[in-house]
């Protein structure tokens, strides 16, 4: 089989691939709030909390090396540095076209990762809440906290409204509507005073 012919469906593949995934990725985008929204049954009514806990940047959800997207990437630039290689006479040998077009996949590959890491990290960083910084704000109880139980608070930072689970600092209940302290947070429970 002629290389060119390996090197246009390598660029066929991943632009398929490319075109396809822009078109359909809202269908598989998981926006349903997950297990406890698609089954109450299996979640805590009212501890459903949205708050983020902050991640360093070694920690931080982002975009995988190995994702689907630079895999495509790669498989695209590799397919089309080929032909572009294999086409020119200097470069048409195959011991020289196809480290070319593998070098050329992954710069474009790492490129792609770079961005995508770098428009994740500015959003996240610029929208997520900084829970540490939560201590001593006021906010206001949206679902009942039972004594010794969870309910949920909503709270504002930043002009962002956010909700979260939380439990009575002192293990008394609090009324829904109730203005309260945030005292403290243990993962992603908050604990509350009444004001």
């Amino acid at each position: 089989m002629d290389l060119f012919i390996v090197y246009l469906i390598c660029f066929g593949v991943g632009l398929l691939f490319t075109i396809i995934t822009a078109f359909t990725a809202h269908l598989w985008g998981g926006h349903d709030g997950g297990m406890d929204a698609a089954h109450p049954e299996l979640g805590h009514p009212g501890a459903e909390g949205h708050a983020e806990a902050g991640f360093g940047t070694q920690d931080m959800p982002g975009f995988s090396a190995l994702s689907p997207t630079t895999i495509a990437s790669f498989i695209t630039a590799f397919g089309g540095f080929g032909m572009i290689f294999n086409r020119i006479e200097a470069t048409s040998s195959p011991f020289i076209s196809l480290p070319l077009a593998a070098l050329g996949g992954l710069g474009i590959a790492a490129a792609v990762l770079w961005l995508f890491r770098t428009v994740f990290r500015k959003t996240q960083s610029s929208s997520e809440s900084r829970v540490a910084t939560l201590i001593g704000t006021t906010a206001t109880v949206i679902t009942p906290i039972a004594a010794d139980g969870v309910g949920e608070i909503a709270y504002v930072q930043s002009g962002t409204r956010y909700s979260a689970p939380a439990r009575s600092e002192n293990g008394a209940a609090i009324a829904n509507g109730a203005t309260v302290k945030i005292t403290r947070i243990v993962g992603t429970q908050f604990y509350v005073s009444k004001v």
